[in-house]
This record gives C-alpha cells, sequence and structure tokens, in this order.
C-alpha cells in the first residue's frame, strides 16, 4: 500500500475553503470516479473519497487543506502520477481564488 499526504496553507477562511473543497469533490467524483461524502464541522471539514483501490480525506480548515490517501496494491505503481494530478487539480482550484493583483498607478 502507498501513501499520499499532501497540505496546502491558504488565506480563504473557512467559507471559503468549503467552496474549494466542494469544487474539489465534484471535480473528483466526475473525472476519477470517486465517492465523496461532505461533512461539516465546526472548525473544520472533512470530505471523504472512495473508489476501488482509493480510500482517504480532505481535512478543510481555515487556513489549510491536508489529504491523507491510502492506495491499494494496483495504484500503488501510479502514485507520482496520482499525487502530482491531485496536487495540480487542487493547486488549480486555489490559483483561481488567489485576488488579481493590483497594478500600481504611476
Amino acid at each position: 500500500m502507498a501513501d499520499i499526504h499532501i497540505r496546502r496553507n491558504h488565506h480563504l477562511g473557512l467559507a471559503g475553503a468549503r467552496k474549494i473543497a466542494w469544487q474539489w469533490a465534484e471535480q473528483a467524483e466526475s473525472e476519477f470516479g470517486m465517492s465523496c461524502t461532505y461533512e461539516e464541522g465546526g472548525d473544520c471539514d472533512e470530505v471523504c473519497f472512495t473508489r476501488s483501490g482509493v480510500d482517504g480525506t480532505l481535512t478543510v480548515s481555515a487556513d489549510h487543506f491536508e489529504l491523507d490517501a491510502k492506495l491499494g496494491f494496483l495504484l500503488g505503481a501510479f502514485k507520482e502520477r496520482i499525487e502530482s494530478e491531485i496536487v495540480k487539480n487542487l493547486d488549480e482550484l486555489l490559483a483561481a481564488k488567489k485576488p488579481a493583483a493590483r497594478k500600481k498607478k504611476t
């Protein structure tokens, strides 16, 4: 079994992070055939995801995302590729939420 652990800090607050997490869960379901459940909590939320050969959680807090996944034997051989795809998808969602840089007036 192979493990994946990814942590991404952010400055979105819990409400903003929830929006990103919902988008991530929808993307995981549509693109990768995952079954996702979303559970809201007081100071953090948890997205549980699963499909044949993969089980994991995405913890959502006011200042970071933390993803832990266990890959089964067959998918373990593709750990780097799977991890890079997860990182790419999460980073793209976070980048879309960053405020545009303001131009200085001259």
